[in-house]
């Protein structure tokens, strides 16, 4: 499956199923919040915008962001893009199969996760929601172990301290402060690393974010708050969450903000990296809001086609962020057909993988939900452990009784 197919038959499976569903019900599109002027926050402050890389694949400088990548960087970069996408295509597939229980699609957004990933140390500490599958993916964490979740195999398939890479938090926006109390302690262990924690749009307006901004401000902890605003909270689009862009609200905590285009791996990169390094030196927090776009549904259960126009996804498919760095690659000699041609047979040996790997995935031992419940031994957890293998057994008595008659 190359990148240029898969665009193409998911243009082509969605545009005959939106026509049909705005024949049924037309969807009215929000009109965006204006100033004074009549004008939108987010083009007033579009100049503002964080870009290295434009997308039709020019290299653009910025003058406080700049980077300088070898070739097999690059290409590294775009290898990483491409890979966790089809990996992301493959778990959508299994769960509309009935292999996984839900998904939620990262499509359109793997040059926010592979860029701000990549910029990490490995003794830096993530704190994800349930669609970093890009970090994870940076962070080592083998694909096959974010399905075991959604399959319902396991609570989490991996050790956080193995990857420094938490569990995924399905609770929208409480990873904020699980992050600015982890980056409280390494402060306090005079560490020389840094904490970054993500979250969408829609977590934005969550209390804890809110109290994360606030205590993270205030104890000058080094953690970055990497927004992914991918402009719809489901169904409700950023103008009604916010009169403001997302960044601006750190200014009112007391740390800065900045604005990225979240279709822009390099740019990502930059940034992230920038942030990183200025946590790590003791001036604080920092927000970045990576401005992308969701290209597929907020989950295998939601259906966008419901609330959202064709026109607006369209105008995102041209700004699809492996394209753009195809584009570069190929503009400056950096990567010839044999290279594209041999990623696109790795990922589809990686899509196989997994596949295989989430069908012969065993069940748990039922007794393992008492596992981990407590790092010591727990007298109620001991007494509930006895109960539950009493029920259990008692299924075995009733299957002897009957074959006995």
């Amino acid at each position: 499956m190359t990148v240029e197919g898969t665009a193409e038959r998911k243009t082509a499976r969605g545009g005959s199923k939106r026509t049909t569903a705005k024949k049924a019900a037309p969807a009215k599109k929000a009109s965006p919040s204006k100033d004074r002027n009549g004008v939108r926050p987010d083009e007033a402050e579009h100049d503002q915008l964080v870009q290295l890389l434009t997308p039709e694949g020019k290299r653009v400088e910025h003058p406080d962001y700049a980077i300088d990548l070898t070739p097999g960087e690059l290409r590294g970069l775009y290898r990483d893009m491409v890979l966790t996408r089809r990996f992301d295509a493959e778990a959508t597939t299994l769960q509309r199969q009935g292999e996984l229980g839900l998904w939620a699609s990262l499509l359109g957004q793997e040059a926010a996760q592979i860029g701000s990933g990549r910029a990490l140390r490995d003794d830096d500490y993530v704190f994800p929601t349930y669609r970093e599958h890009g970090v994870a993916w940076c962070r080592g964490v083998d694909p096959t172990n974010l399905l075991g979740m959604f399959r319902g195999v396991n609570n989490g398939g991996w050790d956080p301290n193995s990857n420094n890479f938490h569990l995924y938090t399905i609770v929208i926006g409480s990873q904020t402060l699980h992050a600015t109390g982890y980056a409280m302690g390494v402060q306090k262990d005079g560490a020389d690393s840094a904490v970054i924690a993500y979250f969408g749009d829609g977590a934005s307006s969550q209390g804890d974010v809110a109290e994360s901004f606030t205590f993270s401000a205030v104890y000058n902890a080094p953690v970055v708050f990497f927004c992914q605003n991918n402009q719809w909270a489901i169904s409700e689009p950023t103008e009604k969450q916010t009169r403001v862009p997302l960044y601006q609200r750190a200014r009112g905590y007391g740390f800065p903000g900045v604005r990225v285009d979240g279709n822009d791996v390099l740019a990502c990169l930059a940034v992230t990296k920038a942030a990183l390094d200025r946590a790590r030196s003791g001036e604080g927090p920092m927000l970045i809001e990576a401005f992308t776009y969701r290209m597929g549904a907020h989950t295998t259960s939601d259906d966008p086609t419901r609330y959202r126009a064709d026109e607006e996804t369209l105008a995102w498919e041209a700004k699809d962020p492996i394209l753009r760095l195809r584009r570069y690659l190929e503009a400056e000699g950096l990567a010839d057909e044999g290279y594209f041609t041999a990623v696109d047979e790795e990922s589809e040996a990686l899509g196989k993988r997994v596949r295989e790997a989430v069908r012969s995935m065993p069940d748990p031992d039922p007794m393992s939900i008492f596992d981990n419940v407590y790092a010591d031994g727990h007298a109620l957890v001991d007494e509930e452990r006895a109960q539950f293998a009493a029920y259990q057994a008692s299924f075995a008595d009733a299957d002897a009784a009957a074959e006995g008659n």
